[in-house]
């Protein structure tokens, strides 16, 4: 019921934080009852203190580490935290099945039987384990940008080979329910699902991470239940189907929000470092107009309304917080400020909501793509900080472009349009943004951070 709960109160920003705490003590609770688990007492009694000892130690190494992760990893690096987290789900379930089904081999341990809940159950949750595990890896370098991952990996047959793989999978998966006793045949499955789950990953632009991380978390969910009728524990069943149907329902909402399909994201790969038809010259050449501080202050000082539309640059720079007294300032002057949230906007689902909120923005200025776009046309300003792709106007206009029907936050339609921007460098889907050369933009070439502050300074002289 805390899960149920958690679920439902993690879905709006201002109970998130007692829906997170509930969450915990559900996992403990759970963590401590099981305890008592009839196999952990036997040992109990068997060994004396040792297996708890073990845990104990276990869980203070894995505390540790999970502690000093959560504090020291800076808030642009979270996507990439979420990423490991499901991967570590994946692999302990697999483990944990690993370990269950190397106990029958003992000779004191009656034999699994075929086809039994134990060993299909054990089947599913090393071959879900292991491609949520190399998959999370997969997408921690993406996200990372480690070089040897920041191009997407594609090459000849791709798509069959993965079809190959897949279907090896499910053969091994099949000997396994008939020859239980066969551990050999479960570390190879293990080993061609992590194959298959590196090479499901690799592919796919970083304009797509958003609905990746949502699938691998669905997927670390489903291996988690799946371990959960290895090991009989209920709650585990539980906890690991919540997760897998929420993380399903929030792939689907990213994609609807991408106007993409699941498949597309999987097998059509966004954000592959695409070229655009145009050139550079031709959407840009004598068109973009950039803008000094002290102009852009002069032209908020005749604004009534603002809207500020937050990009994964601000999160780079750490600017969330220089936006905040900037848009406090601006409301001290009795203007209007609001924020424009693209569900896709940054690297994870809702990464732009948690870096206002950890800068104490009001939730209530927060306002969804569908909320706000209505309104753009009677905005005098809107300011881009570090977006690209959620705003190109490409989306609308261009059938052939790789973000062709994604809904994209209609900035383009505001009175005048300022960009905060380190260059004219394209975004994660790799095209030009004719926003950029719109008529009624102004282009402020610097870091973001530096941006706002200087701005914040010709604000308060003007």
């Amino acid at each position: 019921m805390l899960f149920i709960v958690a679920f439902k109160l993690l879905a709006h920003p201002r109970t998130a934080v007692r829906g997170n705490l509930l969450g915990v003590l559900g996992m403990t609770i759970a963590i401590v009852a099981t305890l008592f688990d009839s196999h952990i007492v036997e040992n109990y009694q068997a060994k004396g203190l040792t297996p708890y000892i073990l845990i104990l130690v276990a869980g203070c190494i894995g505390g540790t580490l999970g502690g000093v992760l959560a504090v020291r990893v800076p808030m642009t690096g979270m996507p990439q935290m979420v990423a490991l987290l499901n991967g570590f789900g994946g692999a302990a379930s697999l483990l944990v099945a690993g370990a269950e089904l190397q106990q029958f081999s003992l000779p004191s341990t009656p034999a699994a039987e075929p086809w039994s809940q134990f060993i299909i159950a054990t089947a599913l949750s090393g071959m879900i384990g292991a491609v949520t595990f190399w998959g999370s890896f997969a997408a921690f370098a993406k996200l990372q940008e480690l070089e040897a991952f920041k191009k997407p990996l594609r090459f000849q047959g791709q798509q069959a080979t993965n079809a190959v793989l897949a279907l090896l999978c499910l053969l091994l998966c099949a000997f396994l329910c008939i020859e239980p006793a066969s551990i050999l045949t479960f570390w190879v499955l293990v080993v061609v699902a992590s194959v298959l789950g590196a090479l499901l990953t690799m592919p796919i632009g970083g304009a797509d991470m958003p609905v990746v991380i949502c699938l691998l978390n669905s997927y670390s969910g489903l291996a988690a239940a799946a371990t959960g009728f290895v090991i009989d524990n209920n709650v585990l069943v539980i906890c690991g189907s919540l997760v897998g149907a929420s993380g399903i329902i929030l792939t689907q909402i990213m994609c609807k929000a991408m106007n993409r399909s699941l498949a597309n994201v999987l097998f059509g790969g966004l954000g592959g470092g695409g070229t655009s038809v145009a050139s550079a010259d031709d959407v840009y050449g004598g068109k973009v107009k950039s803008a000094s501080p002290e102009e852009i202050a002069m032209i908020l000082d005749s604004a009534s309304r603002v809207v500020i539309v937050p990009g994964y640059g601000m999160a780079v720079a750490q600017a969330q917080h220089a936006v905040r007294d900037l848009a406090n300032l601006l409301e001290s002057k009795g203007i209007t400020v609001e924020f424009a949230i693209h569900p896709v906007a940054g690297r994870m689902p809702g990464h732009m909501n948690v870096l206002l909120a950890e800068a104490d923005i009001s939730y209530d200025k927060l306002r969804e793509m569908d909320d706000i776009n209505p309104t753009f046309p009677e905005t005098d300003v809107a300011i881009v900080i570090g977006a690209n792709d959620v705003v190109n106007p490409v989306a609308r206009t261009d059938p052939k472009s790789p973000i062709a029907g994604m809904p994209i936050l209609d900035v383009d339609k505001a009175r005048t349009v300022i960009v905060v921007k380190r260059s004219l460098s394209p975004g994660f889907a790799g095209i030009l943004n004719p926003l950029f050369a719109s008529d009624n933009t102004l282009m402020y070439f610097a870091d973001g951070k530096k941006a706002i502050l200087d701005l914040i300074t010709a604000v308060k002289e003007a």
